[in-house]
């Protein structure tokens, strides 16, 4: 019963990429919609600070929490492991590659995903299904400038926020771990961090947690054709959640390409 519901090969192709073909319309929609003057007009603008409160305040400290917890083991097993080994003089530089260009954008923006941007879209595609966008048309507004994007800014927000509020505590941190609560190791601590974010390496870091956040932020808003079809809610999940992984990944491999190669 299942291999008869099953498509064919061609057809499951053609629908993945009319579901990648979807997304770079969506993005490109949004990404003009957002240097439109007119997405910023007066009472534009309430939304979309009630939207990136939402989507970042109530994530500020569970986040933080979690990234110097887990900063802080990380710290300490790499800097036991190279003081036993005779490198702690490369732990440092170690720490800030391992922890601030990679891991931290990574988890800040999926943390993002899975706690504002991934609800954001299951609310709008329910909306989206009880038909409250064609009644915005009706009165003549634009549902994509006047819901979907602000939501959208909201999810590149809270990813950029949650990645630059962690990198901060995780240097903080990585300090106090190798020089103690004194001042005397700033200029050090400051020569070597300038050393490793040369500017090549920021450029590639900026323009990889930007990108991860137009990801996490801009794949959980599409719909599937089975949901535009009314399928029931939350049919195209996983499909979303491939798209959002894969799109994770090639950044991630391109930013590291970029550092090391």
């Amino acid at each position: 019963m299942a291999a008869s519901r099953r498509r064919p090969p061609h057809q499951a192709l053609l629908g993945w990429l009319l579901g990648w073909w979807q997304l770079i319309e969506l993005g490109a929609r949004l990404l003009v919609l957002a240097m439109a003057p007119s997405s910023y007009r007066r009472s534009q603008r309430p939304l979309l600070r009630q939207a990136c409160y939402r989507s970042t305040a109530p994530l500020l400290l569970p986040f933080g929490l979690i990234s110097a917890i887990a900063a802080q083991i990380i710290i300490r097993i790499v800097l036991a492991t190279a003081s036993s080994y005779g490198l702690s003089r490369y732990a440092l530089d170690l720490l800030v590659r391992t922890l601030v260009l990679e891991l931290i954008p990574l988890s800040a923006v999926l943390f993002a995903a899975v706690r504002a941007t991934m609800p954001a879209g299951a609310r709008l595609r329910e909306m989206r299904r009880q038909g409250l966008f064609k009644a915005q048309r009706a009165r003549g507004l634009d549902p994509l400038r006047d819901t979907v994007l602000p939501q959208a800014l909201a999810g590149v927000f809270a990813a950029v926020t949650l990645t630059a509020i962690s990198s901060l505590i995780t240097l903080v941190l990585t300090y106090l771990s190798v020089y103690g609560f004194g001042s005397w190791g700033l200029p050090g601590f400051t020569r070597s961090v300038g050393q490793i974010f040369t500017p090549v390496i920021v450029l590639i870091f900026v323009l990889k947690t930007l990108g991860l956040s137009l990801a996490v932020a801009i794949i959980p808003m599409l719909p599937t054709p089975r949901e535009l079809q009314d399928a029931p809610p939350g049919s195209g999940d996983i499909g979303r959640l491939a798209r959002l992984l894969a799109v994770v990944l090639l950044v991630e491999l391109l930013s590291l390409v970029g550092n090391y190669y």
